[in-house]
């Protein structure tokens, strides 16, 4: 299906990128092996990495690739959950770490312009400098932003202002054959024929290679607020985020989290968490005008007050406010030796506590500890299928009997649960290899072979990602 990768082909690829961008040792390509997924069985060495730094290098390598019929993962900073950056074949990665410049940031449009290689860290810096605000955080401040364009990610703040789709308003593209095409532009409207750049952004590097993003800003807000607010069970927690929503208030993120989890991740970092003695959790973020957060936080208070909280946590101290978000950015860190795969189903956000409940039946059912958080009013659910389970706030070793059984009956239960409330499978983190075989539960026959339709037109060659999403 695909031709050998031998020396010949990278004495080219050393001809396009210097040899010092050109990796062939095994022992130098462990971190292009996998991602941040814990399944091992999807760990893949590439037969070759190459590293561009211009847009014309990520060209010339796609020539060669695709007249050679040479399969290509094209990789940001690997800290993807899917495997979607992992070679399936005997592949070329293409990492974009070299291409790491911010080119501009126009004031006046209050749009960026940076390559793939910049990580979200450095992006949230240069644009805060500016006096500019980007709020997509999905989690990993060290994911590339081409990979988080690629995968279309999400994170806590996209309540308020939504994903990077919402944000992206041009990309340049190395498709397959080579050709460079820019998508969109820096603009507000566009009517303008079918939308390719949002046909680029969450294709996971099936159709082209992402090298530059024209990214929207907004104004840095005048404060920001991080209430936390303890409950006695989640179900009592997660039932709440539809009466604040329905109150008028958007938060920029509300999350729900069981002190379980919390727990590990405080020992985790060795940092505490506000408030104790609760199963449950809100975690709201809050910002605006000092007048009207204030106002916002009183009320989000009263109606959480209303519906049993047993109290409300206001943090406007910055520092505080990022021990917060640490905890709960890294609470994958501290389940990831325990954990066997992650899973981020996505329902309409008035189906979140029916199907919690459906976790907290099937964990019992199966007698296998499910820790479950997520974005409580975005429907975007985190489920842990662990293989341990937690004894005195510790992972406990003992592996389940029948792990892997139990876990594949699992992952079915609940992503044909999904489909019944009206979800997908994935709300943030993408298909890659893990969810592939699952793929037809949210979508049909129909819209599967129209998917692998526009692939075939992007990637005749079917050289760019293969083995992703779906097969051919």
């Amino acid at each position: 299906m695909f031709g050998k990768i031998n020396d010949e082909i990278i004495n080219e690829l050393i001809n396009i990128v210097g040899g010092s961008n050109v990796i062939t040792k095994k022992e130098e390509m462990e971190d292009y092996s996998h991602d941040e997924t814990t399944m091992p069985e999807i760990r893949k060495y590439p037969v070759v990495v190459v590293k561009p730094s211009k847009t014309g290098e990520v060209s010339a390598i796609l020539k060669l690739a695709n007249k050679k019929k040479l399969p290509v993962s094209a990789r940001g900073a690997g800290t993807g959950l899917c495997g979607g950056c992992v070679p399936v074949y005997d592949e070329i990665v293409l990492s974009l770490e070299n291409m790491n410049r911010i080119i501009e940031i126009d004031k006046d449009n209050m749009m960026a312009t940076v390559e793939a290689g910049v990580s979200l860290m450095e992006f949230y810096k240069a644009v805060e400098e500016e006096g500019f605000f980007f709020p997509p955080h999905p989690g990993e401040d060290s994911a590339f932003i081409g990979g988080a364009a690629a995968t279309n990610a999400g994170g806590s703040r996209a309540v308020k202002y939504g994903v990077f789709r919402n944000f992206i308003k041009e990309l340049e593209v190395v498709l397959a054959d080579g050709s460079i095409i820019t998508v969109g532009g820096k603009l507000v409207k566009n009517s303008t024929g079918y939308s390719l750049l949002n046909l680029m952004i969450g294709s996971e590097g099936t159709l082209g290679v992402i090298t530059k993003a024209v990214i929207g800003l907004i104004s840095s807000q005048e404060v920001t607020y991080t209430l936390i607010v303890p409950f006695a069970s989640l179900h009592e927690a997660i039932r709440v985020v539809p009466e604040i929503i329905r109150s008028g208030i958007m938060p920029m993120a509300v999350e729900f989290i069981e002190q379980d989890v919390i727990t590990l991740s405080e020992k985790y970092l060795d940092k505490k968490w506000p408030g104790k003695n609760a199963d449950a959790y809100l975690m709201l973020i809050i910002d605006g005008a000092a007048d009207e957060v204030d106002r916002l936080s009183e009320q989000i208070g009263q109606i959480c007050m209303d519906h049993n909280a047993v109290d409300v946590l206001v943090t406007e101290n910055k520092q505080k406010q990022k021990e917060i978000m640490d905890i709960r950015s890294h609470i994958y860190e501290a389940l990831k030796p325990g954990l066997d795969e992650v899973i981020d189903i996505c329902v309409p956000r008035s189906n979140i506590a029916a199907f919690v409940d459906k976790i907290h039946e099937i964990s019992e059912k199966y007698g296998m500890w499910l820790p479950t958080f997520g974005h409580a009013a975005d429907g975007n659910i985190h489920t842990h299928i662990m293989k341990v389970g937690v004894k005195e706030d510790k992972l406990d070793n003992s592996q389940y009997e029948g792990l892997k059984e139990k876990a594949a009956k699992i992952k079915e239960e609940l992503y044909g649960y999904s489909k019944e409330a009206g979800g997908v499978i994935s709300g943030e983190h993408g298909i890659g290899t893990v969810k592939k075989a699952y793929l037809n539960i949210s979508l049909d026959d129909r819209q599967i072979e129209l998917m692998k339709s526009i692939k075939k037109v992007f990637d005749p060659n079917n050289i760019l990602n293969p083995g992703k999403i779906f097969d051919l």
